[in-house]
């Protein structure tokens, strides 16, 4: 049987303390890695997520960072060296939120908060990361994307175009630095149940699932089983993908 296996690899999970992200931190800590949690404001509730880790049997530690910010992201490396060691894995989940609404009414200041929270936020996490899994020739860098980038529905234009904007720069990452055996990949979810939906009890949205091949919607684990996945060894020959984990509701084209 095969087994996801991170034991001894340290991860680095930026918006750990999101919707998706503290399941993502969880499931590659069950897998054996080590987890650093980052966050930005949250510090109570990071620091309850890796106390969770840590009564896993893991090593954890809370760390805060602007991702926006190279000096920020630099001063947490720090931080995870000290604690834990070099990263190995990093995923890049963090997003910043704003209101969604037309090109014409939205606000130019939230494009550019969101090419800053997508793509600069992977410019800088690669940057400070990498150099550290080229000198050990294992590495993996995975990327959170969205549907959205491929649907780019009316109201998504903000968000749609900084995740547009990130595939051009993981697919450069990642044939710049291939040949140190150093993955980078994007997982694309869905609009996705988190324990958020469970609490309110939205689970269910026909408008939405009518156009999704499964005819549901996915799960936060789901997501989560797919990041600990490109960053074991059984994904050691997949870079440069863009992973739709949406129950089909997107298909890239060949």
């Amino acid at each position: 049987m095969l087994n996801i296996d991170l034991t001894g690899k340290v991860a680095v999970v930026t918006g750990a303390t999101g919707e998706l992200g503290h399941t993502m931190a969880r499931t590659l800590a069950v897998c054996g890695a080590d987890v650093a949690v980052h966050y930005l404001r949250n510090a109570e509730k990071a620091e309850a997520l890796a106390a969770d880790i840590r009564a896993l049997g893991r090593r954890s530690v809370a760390v805060q960072a602007d991702v926006t910010e190279l000096a920020s992201v630099q001063a947490m490396a720090e931080v995870v060296r000290g604690e834990l060691g070099q990263a190995a894995i990093i995923v890049n989940n963090a997003v910043s939120q704003y209101g969604w609404t037309s090109v014409l009414e939205q606000a130019p200041e939230d494009f550019t908060d969101q090419f800053r929270s997508c793509v600069l936020q992977t410019v800088h996490m690669a940057k400070v990361f990498v150099p550290a899994m080229q000198a050990k020739n294992w590495g993996r860098v995975i990327v959170i994307s969205t549907e959205c980038a491929m649907q780019c529905h009316p109201h998504q234009g903000a968000y749609a175009s900084a995740k547009r904007g990130l595939d051009g720069v993981v697919r450069v990452l990642a044939k710049e630095i291939g040949m140190h055996q150093v993955t980078v990949n994007q997982v694309a979810p869905g609009w996705t149940i988190s324990d958020r939906v469970r609490a309110e009890g939205s689970e269910e949205q026909a408008g939405y699932t009518h156009s999704v091949p499964l005819a549901r919607r996915g799960t936060d684990q789901e997501i989560a089983s797919a990041v600990a996945f490109l960053a074991s060894d059984l994904a050691s020959f997949i870079s440069g993908a863009y992973l739709p984990v949406c129950g089909g509701n997107v298909m890239p084209g060949i």
